[in-house]
Formats: C-alpha cells, sequence, structure tokens
C-alpha cells in the first residue's frame, strides 16, 4: 500500500514534471535543428548545382574554341538568328557553328559557307542571350545566360570578315 501512496506522490511531484518539459523542450529543439539544417543544405547544393550548370556552358564553348583555334578560324557572322560564332577548319573545309535558335545554343557541323540548318544542330543549353564579339584583336567575347566568357585566342587574331 505504501508503494501505491509513493506512486501517487511522484505523480504530483513538479521536478517529474520539470524533467519532461526540459526533455520535450530539448527534443523539439533537435528536430527543428534537423529541418533547418536540411532545408540549409539543400539550399547550397541547389545553388551549387546551378552555377556549375552555368560554368558548363561557359566552359564548353571557351574549350570548343580553343580546341579548333588557328590563324583566322574564328569569326562572328550575322544571321536570321542573330549572330553565328563560326570555328573554321581550314584543313577539311568544315566549320562549328554556334548560335542561338528556338531558345537553345546550338551546334552544328557543316561545310563552310553552308547555310544553316538548325533543326539538324545539336542543342547544347537553354539559353535566353547569345552573342559573340572580338573587342580587341586576339580576344573573343562570348555572352550567356551564364554570363560572360572572355577567349583569348591562341592565334592571335580573328578571320577578316
Amino acid at each position: 500500500m505504501k508503494e501505491a501512496k509513493s506512486l501517487k506522490q511522484s505523480r504530483k511531484d513538479p521536478s517529474l514534471l520539470l524533467s519532461v518539459g526540459v526533455l520535450s523542450l530539448f527534443l523539439v529543439g533537435f528536430l527543428l535543428l534537423v529541418i533547418f539544417g536540411a532545408r540549409s543544405y539543400r539550399d547550397v547544393v541547389d545553388g551549387q548545382y546551378d552555377n556549375m550548370d552555368g560554368r558548363a556552358l561557359s566552359a564548353y564553348l571557351a574549350a570548343s574554341v580553343k580546341a579548333n583555334d588557328s590563324l583566322g578560324a574564328a569569326t562572328v557572322e550575322d544571321s536570321e538568328y542573330g549572330p553565328v560564332l563560326v570555328i573554321a577548319d581550314a584543313a577539311t573545309g568544315y566549320a562549328l557553328r554556334y548560335y542561338r535558335y528556338d531558345g537553345q545554343l546550338v551546334e552544328d557541323l557543316a561545310r563552310s559557307g553552308a547555310p544553316l540548318a538548325p533543326k539538324e544542330a545539336q542543342p547544347i543549353a537553354p539559353t535566353g542571350v547569345f552573342s559573340a564579339e572580338f573587342p580587341q584583336p586576339g580576344l573573343l567575347c562570348v555572352t550567356t545566360d551564364a554570363g560572360r566568357t572572355l577567349v583569348c585566342l591562341r592565334s592571335g587574331e580573328e578571320a577578316a570578315p
């Protein structure tokens, strides 16, 4: 009988209630910390992927231009689709051409001087902006949604228009 009384008394003991309250507070705090930490981590990772996507387009264009760089190979032409960055290969008579079509930056490989064929071109990445220019001899500036990329041509100058 004495044990039953002590159990009833322990239920009314304020220190037990205080201990349960502090434990509950710590559990709620821990759960909130995990939830906010997971959200912060997700936001950081999403930002990194967006940054990598933007850099991938710029890096692709810069690598392509540098890999095919030779004296007079790079030109910028106007077309019905806007500016076209042309990287010609004099040895084969073919040229890589980069331009914007249907919201995408596309690349096609065709004989130099052949008309553009955007339906057969390979889409590279979505972009709302594409421009290419030579602000000074030997320096190519390409602008897309990902930003502005400067490429120093090893050949030292662009082709004459």
